[in-house]
């Protein structure tokens, strides 16, 4: 009942707001197009305003679910026009706070006590609300000043309405528009309902916070607040309160006389490193959630709060942007376009001087401006939409570093309008790529894999004996035709060619050994019976066989 409510509320907002201007008719089969021409729409008139502007009204009108999913939609720069992302930035989450008689009875069932016996101070006046949470201040017994999180009251079963109302005409685009299964409709919906289910487990985005406290402690560029475990649960959260001036405050932090510069080149030294140091970053770094440390206006510091939700790469994907950055950055686009195909993101069938090209059409008018001038961001979205051309497929993973990285540029650029962040992020890249092939990181490598190869190594005379009795068996056949032999000579030379790889992973373990007892390995001065092993290693490994 409380769906087919809703359902009949979202219907009455798209009749009022004339939405159906968003469906292409012509692109529909004829009898659904006759349908939606007598549909009840029809008799509302035309709103004032752009169709950007009557969308973000609709949803504005809807509740904050919607305003949500706009909000995250208006980041998808590679799947919507201009106008629409232009203007469904302009929502805002501001939410009327929920009774704090209520937040009152799920903290204190939460942290199962009164609220008296744990805090010495609960405002019952919210600090602020949003859509999924509101949040109040209070003071520990033991002295901290904290903050709690509290979930709205019933808030799932909502979700769970209106995500399934919006998955139902996803699938009706996918299916019924010809442009609809490159726009991944469905797929989008369903991150959404991914993303904003996550949130509602306080206790996910309170590991989360951890997980880039730990990352970054001690660090000059940005401060993560502590985690009050004791008193943290699914719909509970208590993090230490922090004290600073919002990022989007330009006015304020130029009268504390804030190095504008450098905290600009910190946000975007904090992205990369989160992005391939660490492979986790916080991936709703929006104004709302950065604060920033002003005690030494000279270095700055940011504060981030709301880690809810995060994004991480593997090492394939790790190496293939950054090969790809750096690809760009020598207008390498042959590189980049075979990076595309080797990595996965775009089909094998594709064919490289085609794809080149058209990367040279998009990328050649960019590179002619002044590199500040130049959207690191915009230039991704640009560059994935082309990809879109060639069958790309939508990388959830790079969508949400896309996301993330267009904040990050939004941030620096407001802070500091000169703000170059290709010449900021290029030599952090190179760097990057250094260290992955350094001795020290191919050491590392060793040691980590080290346990495994001696695991597997009682196994690889086994596996030697298969393949030659399935040599011998192999003689049964007729010695005059002539593939079998070059099949039989193929695999005698295998043979051999696996000798040599036991033995020479034998003795490479062997030296890796020695070097894992170095307790401060120097790369360059290793002692020459690790050298010996490990050259007559090579040396079975690549002479010819």
């Amino acid at each position: 009942m409380r769906r087919l409510a809703r359902f009949f509320v979202i219907l009455w907002v798209i009749c009022r707001y004339r939405l159906d201007t968003f469906i292409p008719l012509q692109a529909l089969p004829l009898p659904l197009r006759m349908l939606l021409w007598l549909a009840p729409w029809r008799l509302f008139p035309q709103p004032n305003g752009s169709r950007a502007l009557c969308l973000r009204q609709a949803l504005e009108t809807l509740g904050p679910i919607f305003v949500k999913f706009g909000q995250i939609l208006s980041t998808r720069r590679d799947l919507l026009p201009d106008d629409l992302a232009d203007e469904l930035k302009n929502l805002q989450d501001k939410v009327p706070a929920f009774s704090s008689l209520e937040a009152r009875r799920i903290i204190e069932q939460a942290i199962n006590a009164p609220i008296e016996e744990t805090f010495d101070r609960f405002e019952e006046v919210p600090m602020a609300s949003a859509s999924v949470a509101q949040v109040h201040a209070a003071h520990l017994k033991s002295g901290e000043d904290v903050v709690l999180k509290v979930i709205r009251p019933n808030i799932e079963s909502t979700i769970r309405i209106d995500i399934a109302l919006m998955l139902m005409v996803a699938k009706l685009v996918e299916r019924y528009w010809k442009d609809g299964k490159r726009l991944h409709p469905v797929e989008i919906v369903r991150d959404y309902r991914n993303t904003i289910i996550d949130e509602l487990d306080l206790q996910r985005e309170a590991a989360n916070t951890s997980q880039l406290k730990r990352n970054f402690d001690g660090s000059e560029l940005i401060y993560i607040p502590e985690i009050y475990w004791d008193y943290t649960s699914t719909n509970v959260l208590v993090m230490e309160r922090i004290y600073g001036v919002p990022v989007a405050d330009v006015e304020q932090l130029r009268k504390a006389d804030v190095d504008l510069k450098l905290l600009a080149e910190r946000g975007v030294e904090i992205f990369f490193t989160q992005v391939f140091r660490d492979s986790f970053f916080h991936a709703d770094m929006h104004p709302g959630n950065i604060f920033v440390d002003i005690s030494n206006p000279r270095s700055p510091r940011y504060i981030a709060i709301d880690c809810g939700i995060v994004g991480s790469l593997d090492q394939d994907d790790q190496n293939y942007l950054a090969r790809n950055l750096l690809a760009f950055f020598n207008r390498d686009y042959r590189q980049v376009a075979a990076l595309h195909v080797s990595s996965g993101w775009v089909p094998a069938t594709t064919r490289i001087s085609e794809f080149e090209a058209a990367i040279r059409i998009v990328c050649e008018p960019i590179f002619e401006k002044p590199l500040k001038d130049i959207s690191f961001g915009q230039f991704l979205v640009r560059l994935f939409q082309t990809a879109q051309r060639f069958d790309m497929e939508v990388q959830p993973q790079l969508v949400l570093l896309q996301k993330t990285l267009l904040n990050i540029e939004g941030l620096g650029r407001q802070l500091y309008p000169e703000l170059d962040l290709w010449s900021t992020a290029h030599p952090f890249l190179e760097k990057w790529m250094r260290e992955r092939v350094a001795p020290p990181s191919l050491l590392k490598a060793i040691r980590e894999h080290l346990p495994q190869w001696l695991e597997q190594t009682p196994e690889m005379p086994q596996l030697l004996y298969d393949a030659a009795d399935r040599l011998r068996h192999l003689d049964q056949f007729d010695q005059t035709n002539q593939s079998i032999q070059q099949v039989k000579a193929s695999l005698d030379s295998e043979r051999r060619q696996r000798k040599d790889y036991f033995w020479g992973a034998i003795l490479l373990a062997a030296a890796a050994g020695l070097a894992a007892f170095d307790l401060e390995p120097q790369p360059l001065e290793l002692p020459w019976p690790t050298l010996a092993l490990g050259f007559v290693a090579i040396y079975l490994w690549l002479r010819p066989k």
